[in-house]
């Protein structure tokens, strides 16, 4: 199993560094050099190489300066987005080796139209398309993409951890709670939220097995949270469940 440590950026960024029994690292989506170097020095890191969600710039802004410390640095990235210093272009399917273990590449679209995943080990790197209880605004993809892209990561192992790019937590519970009033797993989960939160703490990693209780854009397909969109959907159709919702999230 790899080790996975949170660096955290701006003011809710987190950038994941995966780091082996050797002092070599990769980092994931480094938004912002500094803290990576920071972290880098302070345990005598080599980094191997970077790889990259999509191509916003909190999360590609650091890519630069990381490759001038470290030039053999692989950049690894979706092939279709403007990724600087781009070296290993990927694709759905395709696989990055990190320190021996093997990660897949998943296409997620829908937050960016390019939009990869990894997931490996039991880890999934997501980016801006799942949040724990949440998920990614439409910048560029369509509601029918970004539903397709969590049902594809909703067929990963339950006990899967969910390492996205944000700390949105606290916020998407706001939402989820108003979405779904009668779920008693929200409830439980808010609390917990609030005592990590209290004392400074990160609320991820999450797990899929615990998003697939608590974030309603994983439960579409459940009498409770139709209800609620009820007056906002169009039909009674999942996806557009799925679209009704992302729309009121936009406006909550």
């Amino acid at each position: 199993m790899l080790t996975v440590k949170s660096i955290p950026a701006f003011n809710d960024n987190y950038i994941w560094l995966i780091h082996n029994k050797d002092n070599h690292c990769v980092v994931v989506d480094p938004g912002d050099a500094t803290p990576v170097l920071e972290t880098i020095d302070k345990f005598g890191f080599t980094l191997d190489a970077i790889l990259i969600t999509h191509h916003h710039h909190d999360h590609i802004g650091g890519i630069s300066e990381l490759k001038r410390r470290f030039p053999s640095t692989k950049v690894v990235g979706p092939v279709n987005e403007p990724i600087p210093g781009l070296t290993q272009p990927v694709e759905d399917g395709d696989q990055v080796d990190i320190f021996g273990e093997r990660f897949m590449v998943l296409s997620v679209p829908g937050h960016t139209l390019g939009h990869v995943a990894y997931v490996g080990d039991e880890k999934l790197f997501c980016g801006d398309t799942l949040f724990s209880a949440g998920c990614g605004r439409l910048f560029e993809g369509t509601p029918a993409q970004m539903f397709d892209s969590l049902q594809k990561i909703a067929t990963l192992p339950d006990e899967t951890e969910v390492f996205c790019a944000h700390e949105y937590t606290a916020s998407n519970l706001a939402f989820a709670l108003v979405a779904e009033q009668d779920n008693p797993h929200l409830q439980q989960y808010r609390d917990k939220v609030i005592r990590l939160r209290a004392n400074g703490k990160s609320t991820l990693p999450s797990t899929l097995s615990q998003e697939k209780r608590i974030n309603p854009f994983l439960r579409c397909d459940q009498p409770s949270i139709k209800r609620s969109v009820a007056d906002k959907a169009y039909d009674n159709s999942d996806l557009e469940t799925f679209a009704a919702l992302r729309r009121w999230k936009d406006k909550f």
